[in-house]
């Protein structure tokens, strides 16, 4: 039997391995964007989402699908938006800050939900 002690460890590695998939999907999408050739944006995209999958399979062994989904998704839909507007000048709109924050906020219910329904059974 685990200690609690090494299974909150092992969720904040699952949290980081979430976090760098999500950020690694961003970097796909960013990658399209950049201008170089069109075979060398093909090979990051490539890369950038192999390292995504690895790191999504990898957060699914501390933490629950919904979990690491969610923190996957927001992770890429946050960062990807920065990066537009950072790197390429994009506009970003109230309801886009406003939907970054609602997804932020599910994120943390959806996760301490999980987390208090997985104690309760146990």
């Amino acid at each position: 039997m685990r200690s609690n002690r090494s299974m909150e460890g092992g969720k904040r590695k699952g949290y980081a391995w979430a976090l760098s998939a999500g950020f690694n999907a961003a970097l796909a999408a960013i990658s399209v964007k950049l201008p170089l050739h069109q075979f060398v944006r093909y090979g990051m995209v490539l890369l950038f989402n192999v390292t995504m999958w690895a790191c999504y399979v990898n957060s699914l062994k501390a933490l629950s699908s919904l979990q690491a989904t969610v923190t996957n998704f927001a992770t890429n839909f946050i960062s990807s938006g920065l990066a537009g507007f950072f790197f390429f000048h994009e506009s970003l709109s109230f309801q886009w800050f406003a939907g970054a924050i609602l997804i932020i906020i599910g994120v943390v219910i959806l996760s301490n939900s999980s987390i208090e329904k997985k104690v309760s059974t146990d």
